[in-house]
Order: C-alpha cells, then sequence, then structure tokens
C-alpha cells in the first residue's frame, strides 16, 4: 500500500510539472519559448552606452547668452564610427540604377518580375527578381536601357552615360508624430478615425485609415558634384567636381554634395536592405537606420568626456607633439598644416573614447534635427530632440536642420562639440554630409 502511494504521488508531482510548464499552474509566467536574444555588433558601427549630458553655454561662451543650460539624458544607440563614405553611398546610387533598370528590362522579359510567392500563390504586387543577371551589354536589353542614358543631343563628346537625373528612389515613412496627437487616436466606440493629418504635398487631408499616417517620398540620389565649384567664387575646383565622387582614389573619402532628402533616403534604403536579409534568415528583429538627433550627435563626439571642448578632450587642437588633432582650417587658411587641403580620408585621425572618428572637421554632418535658436530652452530632459518635416509651401526658416561637427573649411571654434549650425534640408554642399544611428535593443555593455 505504502509503494502504491508513493508511485501515485510521483505521477501526480510529474504531471503537476507537465501543467506548469504548459499553462503555468494558473501562474502568470509570460509567453514561453520566445528564446534569448543577443544583439550582435553591426557592421561599422560602434556602440554609445546610455548616459547624460550637459548642453547649452559653457564658460567659452559669451557672457551674456540667454539659453539656459540643462542637463539631459539619452539612450544606448549604436552610431557609424566613420562618416559615410563615396563607396558606401555608390552602393545606394548602384541599387537606385539597377532597380530601374531591371523594371524597364521586366517590360519586356517577364522572368525579372517575381509574381508568385514559394507556394505558387499569386502575389498581389510582383517584386523584382534580383537573382536574374543583368547585363548591360546583352543585345536583347539595348532597347529597353536606351532610356537610362543620356539623350545624344545632350552628351558631351558623343559620351555615352547614365542619366543621373533620371535616379530616383522611392520610399515610404510612417509619421509617428503625426499618428500620436491625441486629436488623431483611433476612436473605438465609432470605430474610425476623426483627426486630419498633413501629406507629403502639405495638404490637410481627413485621415482615411492607417495608411493616412505613411508619407511617400520620392528623391533624386545622386550626389551634386558640382557644388564644389558652386560653393567658392574665384576658386579653381573643377579637378574635385568632376572626380571626387567616381575615381576610385576617393572611395574611402566622405561622400558630400548630398541633401537632408538623399541622407534621409540612404538610411531608409539600408534600413530596407537589412530588413529584406533579416526575413531571408527568419529573423524576427527589425531594424531602423536614421540621421540622429543633434544631441544624440554631441553625447557622441563628447565621447564619456562631459566637459571637453574637442572630442579627444583637451582645449587645443594640437596635441604634444603639435600635430593637429582634426581637419579643419588652421591658421588663418593654412588648409594644408593638419595634413588635407580639403576632405581626407575617413578615420585619418584617432578616434574619440567611443571610438567614433572624425566627430570634428573632415566634414559636417547632417543630423534629423530641425534648427530653433531657443531649442534649448524646451527640450526635453529625455532623449531630446526637435524635428519638423517641412512642406513644399513653408518659409525657408522651416527648412533649417541642424548640422554639427565642422568641416575641413571651418576655423576651430566650429569644430567644437557644442557648436550648432544649421543648412537648408533641400541645398548640397562640398562640406556637408553624414553618418547613420540605429536603436539599441536594450543592450547595455
Amino acid at each position: 500500500m505504502k509503494k502504491f502511494i508513493s508511485i501515485g504521488f510521483v505521477l501526480t508531482a510529474l504531471f503537476a510539472m507537465t501543467g506548469c510548464n504548459k499553462s503555468g499552474n494558473g501562474e502568470l509566467t509570460g509567453v514561453q519559448g520566445r528564446g534569448k536574444w543577443f544583439e550582435p555588433t553591426p557592421f561599422g558601427m560602434t556602440f554609445v552606452h546610455r548616459g547624460s549630458l550637459n548642453i547649452g553655454p559653457n564658460d567659452q561662451d559669451i557672457t551674456w547668452s540667454n539659453t539656459p543650460t540643462k542637463t539631459v539624458s539619452v539612450d544606448a544607440f549604436w552610431m557609424d564610427d566613420t562618416e559615410i563614405t563615396n563607396n558606401e553611398y555608390r552602393q545606394f546610387v548602384y541599387w537606385v540604377r539597377d532597380s530601374i533598370a531591371r523594371t524597364y528590362i521586366a517590360e519586356q522579359y517577364p522572368e525579372f518580375l517575381i509574381s508568385e510567392d514559394r507556394d505558387g500563390n499569386p502575389l498581389d504586387q510582383p517584386r523584382l527578381n534580383w537573382d536574374e543577371k543583368l547585363e548591360w551589354d546583352n543585345p536583347d536589353y539595348v532597347d529597353a536601357l536606351e532610356q537610362m542614358f543620356i539623350p545624344e543631343n545632350e552628351r558631351f563628346f558623343r559620351k555615352k552615360e547614365i542619366d543621373a537625373r533620371k535616379l530616383f528612389y522611392e520610399y515610404h515613412k510612417i509619421d509617428y508624430k503625426q499618428a500620436a496627437r491625441r486629436a488623431n487616436m483611433y476612436d473605438y466606440k465609432t470605430q474610425s478615425y476623426s483627426g486630419t493629418v498633413f501629406n507629403e504635398n502639405g495638404e490637410e487631408v481627413p485621415i482615411q485609415n492607417r495608411s493616412s499616417f505613411i508619407n511617400r517620398h520620392l528623391v533624386v540620389v545622386y550626389p551634386d558634384t558640382l557644388c564644389w565649384i558652386r560653393d567658392f567664387t574665384y576658386s579653381y575646383n573643377e579637378p574635385w567636381a568632376t572626380r571626387y565622387f567616381w575615381h576610385p582614389g576617393f572611395d574611402d573619402y566622405p561622400v558630400v554634395g548630398v541633401d537632408w532628402e538623399q541622407a534621409n533616403a540612404f538610411c531608409s534604403w539600408r534600413t530596407k536592405i537589412q530588413n529584406e536579409f533579416l526575413a531571408s534568415q527568419n529573423e524576427a528583429t527589425l531594424q531602423d537606420y536614421e540621421l540622429p538627433s543633434e544631441i544624440q550627435w554631441e553625447y557622441a563626439a563628447r565621447g564619456d568626456l562631459k566637459l571637453a571642448m574637442y572630442p579627444w578632450g583637451g582645449y587645443y587642437t594640437r596635441d604634444q607633439e603639435g600635430i593637429f588633432m582634426a581637419n579643419f582650417k588652421p591658421l588663418r587658411g593654412n588648409y594644408a598644416e593638419d595634413g588635407g587641403i580639403a576632405t581626407l580620408k575617413v578615420g585619418s585621425y584617432n578616434p574619440n573614447e567611443f571610438g567614433l572618428y572624425d566627430m570634428a572637421g573632415n566634414v559636417a554632418e547632417w543630423t534629423k534635427s530641425a534648427y530653433d535658436e531657443s531649442s534649448y530652452m524646451y527640450f526635453n530632459d529625455f532623449n531630446p530632440d526637435f524635428t519638423y518635416n517641412a512642406l513644399p509651401t513653408d518659409a525657408p526658416a522651416l527648412k533649417r536642420k541642424v548640422i554639427r561637427g565642422g568641416s575641413w573649411k571651418d576655423i576651430a571654434s566650429f569644430v567644437q562639440v557644442s557648436t550648432r549650425s544649421y543648412e537648408y534640408q533641400d541645398t548640397t554642399k562640398s562640406y556637408i554630409g553624414f553618418r547613420c544611428v540605429r536603436a539599441s535593443f536594450g543592450n547595455e555593455f
């Protein structure tokens, strides 16, 4: 009898344990089987841990500045360790070029389109087949690809070239700020929306459904190479204009001649190709690349040295041997004294404590932040930022975006980590580039 009770007790205990694994025995256990996840280091990026910094005037600013000093906190994120280079941006340009070419060829050759899923079900919208080899010299594709080239009457010295004016990238972006407005929230009682949104054309339209928060962007992607000539009066910069973006010798130099919209388009494309690869690997995590906010940028530039004037931590632009620490304009126009007369290869100088290169000089960098002289007055102290999606009909002052870091043509005060400047979002300059950031999934190293 005792043996029977013992066996019965064991069976009951096993049943209870099995039941607990499946249902938690009625307890709150969370969804099981989700596995452990660790965020790998993204290629070419470095981790910036969470922390705080003081923004506003310091002891080097003018004494009558009326901007208050404020302590703010920034969440952890990943940041490109260098500025985006010509060759990295060229990957974007070539992808756009090839996708347009495949679209033209697909009008005659359906094998360049995928119209069914893996199970043979028709797709609502066919997509390009990137596995099909694209041969630019294939005589069968000549007629289809002819529209990709500059017309004969516009060619210089009869040279057949891709028409960069036709290289547009289309992407869609969710406007979370408009979706988060209380007036735009979904009414569960009426099962409808009642607010209005501004679309990409600046028109105020009623919210039809969730898709009303998606804005379409169409951006030309080829850099403005003529900015090297336009930016400088009475200056001979034709060699920079004709060689800087395409010559292999400049592959590792920072891309310039890219406006704010183009920088955002690059971030969207980078997000697209990353997430498509992750989906092919059955990885559920989605990544999202974007431009840094100006506070993210400043925090990263300081490299944990909260009171530093420059990314390297000192008060001076030279090291102990008298060598300049960044690529800027020293000595009243002696550009070559710091090692370069214009831009230099990314990473030519030592990184800061976060492992980030060129956070001072070389090229200034776009941020996603809109520029307002008084924004420090109303910044939130938690992940502060001020963004504004300028409409085509807005005044120029509303199209100002913050640039940070100073450039090869700027004097020392512009390469300080706290210096703010701006440029209009639809302008291109030979001294402005960008780098991307990506949110961290809670890892803290």
